[in-house]
């Protein structure tokens, strides 16, 4: 009786802790500034067009329309925030241009929401680059499915700010089942431990709490969201298959969400690795695995793959350009050492966080601090930790993202010797891996008291995340001598919500913390049956049968010792 409490506290934790991940996802959306996030009018303008018919045109030559032209101006985008690492001279400030009422604000219509077509036979090479719409250089599924929401919520004629804030709150369902796919895969990696991994799990679902730049990023309107999102579902499979799951079903499931990736975005390509991986180290005869490996990809590449095979057999390249890269002026390399530490130090501050345009940036203290103890939470897992083999897997996914980034900055420093291309972001596919790891790793840091340790991380997490909040507050709406009650003010002034729905929203994020930590705090003094400590044998025969019931009754037995082996 005292497991199936347990079980029970343990959901009833990890269900608030996913709540309030969404919910810190839910106050950066509304918080945000409208457009204040990488390349938010794009993508916007992205989904208006197949929202309004206009298809997908060819990579660079998709323009802005005039409906999204408007309202970056009338959401006062050519201006710095009082944040801003390093002031324009020739920008105004934010705070100094008054928000515009939201009885005047721009109605999105099919006659604003398309940009006229270019003539043919011409490009956006000559045009400034804020008219040109760079995202059909990726496919579309992400801007079909956002705008889908448009017309199925009823907003895809409405104020271009009640669109902008559907759109960030559909980014944000996205992100609800991250938190519990990253608490399946550290259950699955510590099945065979006696409390099923519950700690670690909870511990891991709370992983992105500390990055303040998820809720950002994951609140505002970016394909990003849906990458994110297949990046964690394949990672999950992947600790499943690596565990001894390798049913034709899995291994097609695992297909599907990495193809679903691919039509969103080329960076669902850096989970084959893992995938390659997991079924190498899966228990299991080696023609069973193999075949694994060619039905995930096989459907993977039916479902999305195809985007990409196309474009090397028609356009000559992988990813087309959607804009031209317009270097100010060709400047010389400063050698392999600067290019690295620049780029190391551009990741890690812009996966921590560095919020609207890349521009109200942590202090430098917080994100190396917060760089290194992921590091070495993970590191020390991946070493010592109960599950080394599935974790290495997984942990694939975030290094083959990192070496991607790096490797493809490189080629226009050295023939330009500009830095392009280094968002933090880039890696979120990658979020799962990180959270799992990070839990593993401070599993292995305290043993037994982690459990005890629940409830502190549950609660640091949320300080983490309301602090970063207060730092993007600050950093978009206080300007200097300016109190916090002036910043309050404009926010509602910009806000697409009344005071009291802002005050509502904060109300129920106090709540949802409070029950968050003592459900973590009821859970972690709730007791299993049996010691923290691995399982015996026995136990992992048959929960390695019950996993894979298509074993034969004269394999069972082996097939299970071995997968039981594959978590070491």
């Amino acid at each position: 009786m005292r497991d199936d409490t347990a079980e029970a506290t343990y959901r009833r934790a990890l269900a608030l802790i996913t709540v309030l991940v969404a919910l810190v996802g839910v106050v950066w959306a509304v918080l945000t500034p409208a457009f204040r996030a990488p390349d938010e009018p794009q993508h916007v303008n992205s989904v208006l067009r197949l929202a309004y018919g206009g298809g997908w045109p060819a990579a660079g030559e998709a323009l802005v329309g005039p409906a999204v032209d408007a309202a970056r101006e009338q959401a006062a985008l050519a201006t710095d925030v009082p944040g801003r690492h390093l002031d324009r001279a020739e920008l105004p400030p934010f705070v100094d241009v008054p928000p515009v009422p939201d009885a005047q604000r721009g109605t999105v219509t099919p006659e604003n929401a398309l940009a006229d077509p270019l003539p043919p036979g011409t490009g956006t090479r000559h045009l400034p680059t804020d008219v040109v719409d760079q995202m059909t250089q990726h496919p579309p599924l992400y801007y079909a499915l956002a705008a889908g929401v448009l017309h199925v919520t009823g907003t895809a004629e409405a104020r271009w700010d009640l669109q902008l804030l559907t759109l960030r709150l559909f980014d944000v369902v996205l992100l609800l089942p991250l938190p519990l796919l990253t608490a399946g895969a550290a259950r699955r990696l510590l099945a065979r431990r006696a409390d099923g991994g519950r700690a670690a799990a909870l511990v891991a679902a709370s992983f992105t709490l500390f990055v303040p730049q998820v809720g950002h990023i994951l609140g505002s309107v970016t394909n990003d969201a849906l990458v994110t999102l297949s990046g964690a579902a394949a990672a999950y499979l992947c600790a499943r298959v690596v565990t001894g799951d390798v049913r034709w079903r899995t291994a097609a499931g695992l297909g599907t969400v990495v193809g679903v990736g691919l039509l969103t975005k080329v960076m669902a390509a850096f989970a084959l690795p893992m995938v390659v991986a997991a079924f190498a180290l899966a228990a299991g005869p080696r023609g069973r695995r193999a075949a694994g490996v060619l039905v995930a990809g096989a459907v993977a590449l039916a479902v999305g793959g195809w985007w990409w095979v196309r474009n090397l057999v028609v356009l000559g390249t992988v990813q087309p350009v959607g804009i031209p890269d317009r270097f100010p002026d060709d400047a010389e390399p400063n050698g392999p050492w600067y290019f690295v530490r620049t780029v190391v130090t551009s990741l890690t501050r812009s996966f921590f966080g560095n919020f609207g345009w890349l521009e109200v940036r942590l202090p430098d203290a917080v994100f190396w601090t917060a760089a290194v103890v992921v590091a070495g939470l993970c590191a020390l897992a991946a070493a010592r930790g109960p599950a080394r083999r599935g974790t290495a897997v997984l942990l694939l996914q975030p290094v083959a993202l990192w070496c991607g980034v790096v490797a493809n900055a490189w080629p226009d420093y050295a023939a330009h010797g500009w830095i392009s291309a280094v968002q933090g972001r880039y890696l979120f596919a990658g979020l799962l891996a990180l959270g799992a790891a990070t839990a593993l790793g401070l599993g292995t840091l305290l043993g037994p008291r982690l459990r005890a340790a629940v409830p502190w991380v549950v609660g640091t997490g949320a300080v983490a995340a309301a602090a970063g909040l207060a730092y993007g507050f600050w950093g978009f709406y206080q300007g200097p001598d300016r109190t916090v009650a002036d910043a309050a003010a404009r926010w509602a002034g910009w806000s697409p919500l009344t005071w009291p729905q802002l005050v509502l929203v904060g109300a129920v994020g106090v709540v949802v913390v409070v029950a968050a930590v003592l459900a973590a705090a009821r859970f972690s003094r709730v007791v299993p049956d049996v010691p923290d400590h691995p399982r015996s044998p026995a136990v992992r025969v048959t929960e390695t049968v019950t996993a894979t019931p298509s074993a034969s009754p004269a394999t069972s037995s082996t097939t299970s010792v071995a997968a039981g082996k594959a978590y070491q």
